[in-house]
């Protein structure tokens, strides 16, 4: 067996970020003066606002809130640094100890401050709605009014504050968990060309392989790792099921979505109506795959074929070349764009290469308002790792552009958080669709399009109603053994694959890496709400051309300072408009069909 691998080879090896924007390093005396002082500012910030936020007017208001927001940006600035260092390199126990440390701190200091949402949440209407209406709360009023949407489920202050500050030894703790095993996890594949010990993101990286073996063998090397660490894996999964349920019954929820909802400024009908509408279209998930399965010549897909390539080529993208397309392509919808992304590659804040003890997947992290945000990614030089850099450089984009409205509104709800990052993939696919040589490589470009857009529609709706059912599961029948907890992910996956692709008996322990689960229950919907929501916005925009820009990038600077509906309006989209989901799930059957005929040109 070879040495332990982060890697299947990488040319992005050497991109790593720099945090010397947030601290030096962990031993930065900076870092214990930003804890220290937080925790100085947070007991001033006490003593001169307890007791007293029903006297504030609006003009006072804003300047509390103007303090808060600096206060809490200096307050998560370690923490912040701690998590990074930690997803860059969970094997070092002194990361560990820092994530510990700096959310312990952090705690204290929230702790300390819930007294003025909790006072601001007493307020009854005839006294908060003025001071909202009021031109003097600025930038503020959006944060005011959408906090009272979370009036009927807090608790008394004692509690409040005795659940932040256990949090940190107990879901918290549970999820740190998680992911120092998640990361850590090494698969042995055993490869035609020999035996090769792969970490998860490299495992998974193999599933686009042109040669069905290597696909079967790292779907095989995948579910051996994950069932030897079934037994811990399923514990913290039922712990944290538990945990929303007992949050959830505290905190007088009435379904186990509700929190999600509202933190997304979305109701439940309009969730169910976004599930409806993918639940109903399963049936051009089965049409694509049918197609698929003729293309590559087989009797049966499985669900290890899902994202062979079609064509059975190099297509191996340097790091370097996606850099140039990537920043071509931003630059091309718009300059400033543009200028931002090659700002994210110049001063490396993106941390790119192949690891061992690197968390897996990708994402984008944002941090203090006089700072940047950060990327994480796992390159394995594939077409498809172009556009997760082309993903969570738009999320990228959106933090960096939302900084301008604060740190308190400067985070979007989910829903909307997916938008930019799911546009980018959109600006940076048509570029290279539009630069395709010929019809092999336009099926090829487009065959990648629709199941990336499965995988970001119909598969997130399969991660939702599989999250439902096992909370649903654990309130009605206790703890969940492994075995059905995989009962309820095959049931969950079985509408979308139909009779079409056969999910092998090996795929029932595939849920059991996901950290969405883990971290941020109900994430998934998100997912396919924004690449719903984009393929309205980019068909305005191939319409409207640069006119659309504008306003679009005005969105995307408005960060979290106004609801979703506000902040898609002015693009002239109504997210009451039951069409919008259906409009989306039509372009994908319109590319399904450029699919189809450029598949029989070649027949």
């Amino acid at each position: 067996m070879s040495t332990p691998a982060a890697a299947a080879v990488s040319s992005a090896d050497g991109v790593a970020w720099d945090l010397a924007d947030l601290y030096a390093g962990p031993a930065d005396p900076q870092l214990d003066a930003d804890i220290a002082r937080a925790g100085e500012r947070a007991t001033e910030f006490r003593n001169r606002y307890e007791g007293r936020v029903a006297e504030l007017d609006a003009p006072a208001m804003r300047d509390a809130l103007a303090e808060l927001e600096d206060l809490s940006q200096l307050a998560d600035r370690p923490l912040i640094f701690a998590h990074l260092l930690h997803a860059a390199d969970s094997s070092d126990p002194a990361n560990g100890a820092l994530v510990a440390r700096t959310a312990e701190a952090n705690s204290q200091v929230r702790a300390g401050l819930l007294f003025f949402e909790l006072e601001w949440l007493a307020l009854p209407d005839d006294h908060t709605e003025p001071i909202i209406t009021d031109p003097a709360a600025g930038r503020f009023a959006h944060f005011l009014r959408k906090g009272l949407a979370f009036r009927p489920h807090v608790l008394d202050r004692p509690v409040e504050e005795a659940l932040e500050q256990k949090s940190n030894t107990g879901s918290r703790a549970f999820k740190r968990l998680f992911d120092e095993i998640t990361s850590g996890l090494e698969c042995d594949v055993e490869l035609p060309s020999g035996p090769q010990r792969l970490n998860e993101s490299a495992t998974l990286a193999l599933l686009h392989d042109h040669d069905r073996e290597v696909r079967r063998a790292a779907a095989r090397a995948l579910t051996v790792t994950l069932r030897s660490n079934s037994k811990v894996l399923t514990y913290i999964f039922n712990v944290l099921l538990q945990d929303h349920n007992v949050d959830d019954q505290l905190r007088s929820r009435g379904h186990p979505m509700q929190a999600r909802n509202l933190a997304n400024e979305i109701s439940q009908e309009s969730v169910d109506a976004l599930i409806d509408a993918c639940a109903g279209a399963n049936g051009m998930v089965q049409r694509y795959y049918r197609l698929k399965t003729r293309l590559l010549g087989l009797e049966k897909l499985y669900d290890y074929d899902r994202y062979a390539p079609l064509e059975q080529q190099d297509g191996r993208w340097s790091w370097d070349r996606c850099r140039q397309m990537v920043t071509d392509s931003y630059a091309a919808f718009d300059p400033r764009a543009g200028e931002v992304v090659e700002m994210f590659f110049e001063h490396s804040w993106i941390d790119a290469e192949l690891r061992n003890g690197k968390r897996g997947g990708a994402f984008s992290a944002g941090g203090p308002a006089d700072a940047h945000p950060y990327i994480l990614c796992n390159y394995t030089d594939r077409a498809r790792d172009v556009m997760t850099v082309a993903h969570e450089l738009g999320h990228g984009i959106h933090q960096y552009l939302a900084r301008d409205v604060g740190y308190l509104q400067s985070h979007t709800p989910l829903t909307m958080a997916e938008t930019a990052s799911v546009f980018g993939e959109m600006i940076v696919f048509y570029r290279l669709l539009e630069g395709s040589r010929d019809a092999g490589e336009r099926l090829s470009l487009l065959a990648g399009k629709i199941e990336d857009s499965f995988a970001t529609v119909f598969r997130q709706i399969v991660l939702t109603q599989f999250e439902r059912a096992a909370h649903a599961a654990r309130r009605s029948e206790g703890e969940l053994s492994t075995e059905r907890i995989g009962e309820l992910w095959m049931d969950a996956n079985a509408p979308m694959h139909g009779d079409v692709v056969e999910l092998t008996p090996d795929y029932e322990s595939w849920w059991s890496y996901i950290p969405h689960f883990i971290h941020t229950p109900f994430y998934t919907y998100a997912y396919s709400f924004g690449h719903l929501l984009v393929l309205a916005l980019y068909a305005t925009y191939r319409r409207q051309g640069p006119d659309f820009v504008p306003g679009y990038l005005e969105m995307l600077r408005r960060g979290g300072s106004a609801s979703p509906r506000d902040l898609v309006a002015p693009l002239g989209v109504d997210l009451d408009d039951p069409r919008l989901w259906q409009r989306g799930l039509a372009l994908i059957g319109d590319m399904i069909d450029e699919a189809e005929a450029l598949a029989a040109g070649r027949d």
